[in-house]
Formats: structure tokens, sequence, C-alpha cells
């Protein structure tokens, strides 16, 4: 009998969600699939997200639902406010969008989704995961895509037939790439803290997405964990900008600019002893993503603003239409790498574009914000949500 040709071996840079998923897609789709990660452990680190239709759909598809559904919360609704005074703006019916679109609306912290792809990743026979190897190098010999990394004690060499470069912000594989642009700083930080649910009052115990907007400054809150932890962040206008994930905030900064907020929101920010912080970073849309059997996923291609919480959505679905297009050509791999950038560049300067436009919206002044707010309720929550049916309606072919 003819022995079975070996699976195709796809190398990935990046253990992140982008990195996790794509490797649990591609698995699927019957590749083999090498993970490195730069990280000695894959650590609990960032805020909550928010995963719309268009990434919870793609989760569930992997078989992911069960693990999932115990750390996260499904939103009934949102509320928006103002920041000054606390009245609420709109209130939008998330249960009805996410039965619009088929799946939920979920929100979860970002640590409880990791782990939960780091475990399948675990028990998938053909995907190898690497941690505490430092990618410095990668090209081609002899047809192969070849990757040099550093390890904890040597150098490491693999090879495979595709490289997917999911390394983040700062990507590593961009700059080597020969893509010149860089992320920019917008004067902008979040603070992220996560609180004992019974540590907040009441009224922000709801299974609800909470948005609060004011000049300069906004604030959203909701339940993680399974609605054991309420997840708090809170964008101000700042110009620290270090390039790290977790860097310690001063309470006392967050809550002198929170002085004038609503009463309830002020006692929520006066409320947690530890805050973390980032600076918001992004990049317009690249004009390449990639060469050969080379291309770039998640915020390594398309990092963005946080306005429409879909960084990690974005990079979610690039898993799938990756692997699809990877699985209709796997003897042609450079041409299923632009297969795929040719369908996922659009869509995803459009969300880089919209989340921009969103900073600005979230951010007006009086009387713009009057303006925007008057809008707001004249429109109403349900065609709020639907303003977004092509965002959260999305399905890969």
């Amino acid at each position: 009998m003819r022995a079975m040709a070996a699976p195709r071996k796809i190398l990935i840079i990046g253990a992140g969600i982008g990195g996790l998923t794509a490797a649990l897609a591609l698995a699927r789709a019957g590749f083999a699939v090498t993970v490195t990660e730069a990280a000695a452990r894959l650590e609990e680190i960032g805020a909550g997200i928010q995963l719309s239709p268009n990434a919870s759909r793609i989760l569930l598809d992997l078989g992911l639902g069960p693990a999932l559904a115990p750390h996260a919360v499904a939103p009934e609704t949102l509320s928006v406010r103002s920041i000054r005074n606390g009245r609420e703006i709109v209130h939008a019916p998330f249960s009805a969008a996410a039965e619009r679109h088929g799946a939920p609306f979920w929100v979860i912290h970002r640590g409880d989704l990791q782990r939960v792809l780091a475990q399948a990743v675990a028990e998938t026979p053909n995907i190898d995961l690497h941690l505490g190897v430092r990618i410095e190098d990668f090209g081609q010999r002899n047809g192969r895509m070849v990757v040099v990394g550093r390890g904890r004690i040597a150098m490491v060499q693999m090879e495979g037939d595709a490289l997917v470069a999911a390394d983040g912000l700062w990507s590593f594989s961009r700059e080597r790439l020969g893509i010149k642009i860089k992320p920019a700083f917008y004067r902008q930080t979040a603070w992220r803290a996560l609180l004992p649910i019974d540590a907040v009052a009441e009224d922000f115990r709801y299974a609800e997405t909470t948005l609060w907007l004011g000049p300069h400054a906004h604030v959203v809150h909701y339940p993680v964990s399974g609605g054991a932890r309420v997840n708090v962040v809170a964008i101000i206008r700042e110009d620290w900008h270090k390039p790290a994930w977790n860097e310690p905030g001063d309470p006392a900064v967050l809550r002198a600019r929170a002085r004038r907020w609503a009463p309830a929101l002020r006692e929520l920010i006066e409320t947690p002893e530890r805050w973390e912080k980032w600076a918001l970073h992004a990049h317009p849309p690249l004009p390449q993503w990639g060469v050969g059997p080379i291309t770039l996923l998640g915020d390594a291609a398309h990092a963005m603003r946080p306005f429409l919480a879909q960084g990690a959505a974005m990079a979610i679905e690039d898993a799938a239409v990756l692997a699809r297009c990877l699985s209709q050509r796997p003897d042609d791999m450079p041409a299923a790498m632009r297969a795929y950038e040719s369908l996922r560049q659009p869509r995803t300067a459009r969300v880089q574009e919209e989340a921009a436009r969103q900073a600005w919206r979230y951010g007006l002044r009086w009387p713009l914000s009057t303006a925007r707010d008057l809008a707001l309720r004249r429109m109403g929550g349900t065609r709020l949500l639907t303003r977004y049916d092509w965002l959260y309606g999305w399905k890969d072919a």
C-alpha cells in the first residue's frame, strides 16, 4: 500500500489569542503546526475582552464552547451613560442582536480565553507548542521555511512549509519583512482593574456592559470569570507611552481624573487598590502582509485602537480564513497566503478606520457631545446595534 504523505507543516510565531486559534484551526484542517512563543509561560495578563458573534461562532465551531462557557458571561444589554451625571443615553439589547446573528455576545477575561485555547492546543496531537523560544530570524532554504530562535538553553532551528507571524503589536516579523510602518501612540492610556463582584455596587453586578462617555475619557465595565469578577477599563488622555501591557498605574492619578465624574462611577474608580495600564498604539492599514509562504496575523497585521472591542475578534477571524485558504491550496502556499490577505485586508482596514472614528465620537466635548447624545437617543438601542450588522454578522465563506 502507498504510504500516506506527511501533512504540510505550518510554523506560527506567537502564542497569543490569534496564534493559538490559528493553530487549532489549521490542525483541524489537517496541517501539522508548530507554535513558538518567547514567553517562558503563558501568563494571564490583559483586561477582559468582548467576543461578539463574529468571533464567538468561530470558537464554538472549533468545539471550545463547553470549555469557555464557565468563564464567559453573555451580557443581556449595553447601557451607554454620561460620565458627568450618570444619566443613561441609550439602552441596547445585546441578547436580541445575538439571536439575530446566531452566536452569543460574550465577555471574558483574556487570561481565561488564552488558558482554554492553550489547553485545547495541548490536547491536539498535531500541534507542538514551544515556550521560551524567541525567534531571531527566518527565511527560505531549499523551498522550505526555516526559523531560527534562542531557547532557554540553546539556539533552536525549525523548518516548515509556511510561516504565520502572530507576534503582536511590536512584531519583529513585520519589521523583518521590510514593512516600515510602526505603531503610533495616540496620547491615551487604558487602565484596567479586576474586582470581586461583591466589591462593587449592586447596580453594577448585572449581566450588562456599561459604557460611560465623557470629554477625552471613557469607562467600560462588565462581569467576567463566570460572573465572579467585574472587569473595569478606563481610557484617559495621557502622554505616558511605555510599550508594555501590564505596567502598574498610580490609583491617585485616575482618582484625580474622576473627581468630576458621576458619583456612582467615581465610587467604582476609587475601589481598586491596584490598577495596571497600557498605552494605546495602533498603525494604519498596511500595504502588504507577507511575501511567498509568509504572512502576518492579528495585531502584527492590523493593530487597532480598542474602541470597537474588535482586536481579538479580528485575530480569531484571521485564523479561520487562513485555515480555509491554506486547506484549499495546500500545494501552493504563496497563493493561499495572498488569497487570505486579499480577503482579510479590506475588512480589517474598515474595522481599524471605524475604531478610529469611534475614538473621536467617544471623546467629544460640549457642544458636540450633546449632539452625539441626542442622536443616540433618537436612534435607540436596537437601531444602534443594527448599524454594526456588517461587523457582528460576518461569517467565513
